[in-house]
């Protein structure tokens, strides 16, 4: 695994509504709202956000340009350290800060910023399990029109948490596909120019990770999920999916469930950029 030189103490990466809603201008919060093939969330959070929730573009701040060409890193490459820094200063973010990420995907995208930031060294992120949609049917307060949040001092500090490349995907031990199963089995791709998923990887959608009302699942029964596709606590564990965006949110059950994983940023679109690249269906 590259990329990873430890951390500080880290904060559980989930937070409830209530102790949002108890810790409201104690925490800077981000509305990262965004969904595949969907337009950016930005006209819905003008229409009502978590009171005081800047929103975070995350095909703009947190991702690099698209590198689909020979050997390029997929549709949303991880962004540069420097520009995504200065993203997140201007939606408020200080080191010392918490931060708590919102969308309204049941964490889909908010898993991603969560990831970033935990990835760049800050010690205190936390998703909002079950997102917009449980913030408005627990009676959240809502603000409306948009934000302009007190810049914050994020410095760029890459590398907390482990990736892996292309090179490497063929050795991990454990590797997971984090997409729809009938695209990880090739019978769809509604996206990428090749169907199919790498050899050996085992699929553990993102819909497993998640309770019917779009909250996370207990740790206990994450755990059972995880092992099931042999993601045990000292195992070598990656996880990919599309793009690198909705494989943070595997990323992010498996660490309520007690293993550490990492992430590989180019995932499948990434993967497929190179033809020499194997290709496994079914």
């Amino acid at each position: 695994m590259l990329g990873h030189r430890g951390s500080d103490r880290v904060q559980a990466p989930l937070i409830g509504v209530e102790e949002l809603r108890a810790r409201l201008g104690e925490v800077t919060v981000l509305d990262v709202r965004w969904r595949l093939g969907g337009p950016p969330g930005r006209r819905e959070h003008a229409a009502g956000h978590v009171p005081g929730a800047a929103y975070v573009d995350l095909d703009a701040d947190l991702a690099g340009p698209p590198e689909t060409g020979p050997g390029g890193g997929g549709r949303h490459p991880l962004p540069g350290p420097e520009a995504f820094a200065a993203a997140m200063r201007r939606v408020g973010v200080s080191r010392d800060r918490p931060v708590v990420v919102a969308d309204d995907w049941s964490g889909r995208a908010a898993a991603r910023a969560w990831w970033l930031l935990r990835f760049h060294g800050h010690p205190d992120v936390r998703v909002l399990d079950g997102g917009w949609s449980a913030w408005v049917a627990a009676g959240g307060p809502v603000e409306t029109g948009p934000v302009t949040p007190v810049p914050g001092d994020l410095a760029a500090d890459p590398g907390h948490l482990p990736i892996v490349g292309p090179q490497d995907v063929p050795d991990v031990a454990v590797l997971l596909d984090a997409r729809a199963p009938e695209r990880y089995r090739g019978e769809v791709e509604p996206v990428d120019p090749v169907a199919g998923h790498v050899p050996g990887a085992v699929n553990v959608p993102t819909s497993e990770n998640l309770r019917p009302d779009g909250r996370f699942r207990p740790p206990a029964e994450l755990a059972e999920v995880y092992a099931a596709a042999g993601a045990v606590p000292g195992a070598e564990v990656a996880a990919y999916c599309g793009s690198g965006v909705t494989a943070a949110h595997d990323v992010l059950a498996l660490e309520l469930a007690g293993v550490r994983a990492a992430l590989y940023p180019g995932s499948w679109s990434g993967w497929v950029t190179d033809p020499t690249r194997p290709v496994e269906r079914g």
